[in-house]
């Protein structure tokens, strides 16, 4: 277990909260390396259908530790990653359960990086979002400013977002539709989890793949998606996931799904 990451499963549900307040939950290189791996770990946990991201009260991500940044020069300083290693560029789109982001203070720099990668993002009135790069001299570091961004909120907004560094309330958010619903600090986890119970009663193996077939088709054109979407259909057809979802209906109860 990490000193900065929170690991926790309960109803199927697993939380993972980021806790360094004394730094806002700003990354360090070695913090990243952890997270990074726990939500593989996430990924990878037969007990959780659905994750929460969050951090602290008051924080979600104020970015990177640049004090730990500035230890290694940049000229000399590595990427995390090749172009190709996509999981550790994108380790929230790479995990392959439901991501809901609960967004309770700042997300800055590659915390509001984290927050484009969720599938779904909730927060409190007290978060803020800001992708400041152009402040640092750099272009959004996971590629998800430049990327998902603009499918997200469109080209004009994104840009400029990205070209001023301008910070935005939890309001401003969602009137750019970045984020579902504003809560009370104190609602904020707990409609998180409402949410995320709503999500349990579906199937997994028809969540990892509506996942991968919404994220891979930003990218790809029609023709490439309608191959994608018929070979996944074809393989709900054959799965037990889907046997028992209709065999749950005609027999008027709730599914057990397996994710198999």
């Amino acid at each position: 277990m990490s000193e900065w990451l929170l690991y926790d499963v309960e109803d199927q549900i697993a939380t993972v909260t980021i806790n360094r307040p004394e730094k806002k939950n700003a990354m360090s290189y070695q913090m990243l390396g952890e997270f990074i791996e726990m939500m593989a770990q996430a990924s990878n946990d037969d007990s959780a259908k659905v994750v929460i991201l969050t951090g602290v009260p008051g924080s979600f991500c104020a970015g990177t530790d640049l004090a730990d940044l500035v230890t290694i020069p940049g000229e000399t300083r590595g990427l995390r990653g090749s172009a190709e290693e996509e999981s550790k560029w994108w380790p929230i789109v790479a995990c392959e359960k439901p991501v809901i982001a609960a967004i309770d203070g700042p997300a800055v720099g590659m915390g509001a990086e984290f927050s484009s990668q969720c599938d779904i993002r909730i927060a409190s009135t007290r978060a803020r979002f800001a992708w400041n790069f152009a402040h640092r001299g750099l272009v959004p570091d996971t590629g998800a400013g430049s990327w998902l961004l603009p499918r997200l909120i469109g080209t004009s907004q994104a840009f400029w977002l990205l070209y001023s560094g301008e910070f935005i309330t939890a309001q401003q958010a969602k009137e750019l539709n970045y984020i579902s619903a504003v809560f009370e600090p104190d609602e904020l986890l707990s409609e998180a989890r409402k949410m995320a119970n709503k999500i349990v009663q579906g199937s997994p193996f028809s969540h990892r793949r509506i996942k991968s077939l919404v994220y891979e088709g930003l990218g790809i054109d029609i023709a490439s998606h309608m191959k994608h979407h018929t070979e996944a259909l074809a393989e709900c057809f054959k799965s037990d996931d889907h046997k028992e979802g209709v065999a749950s209906f005609l027999e008027r109860r709730p599914a057990n799904f397996t994710g198999k």
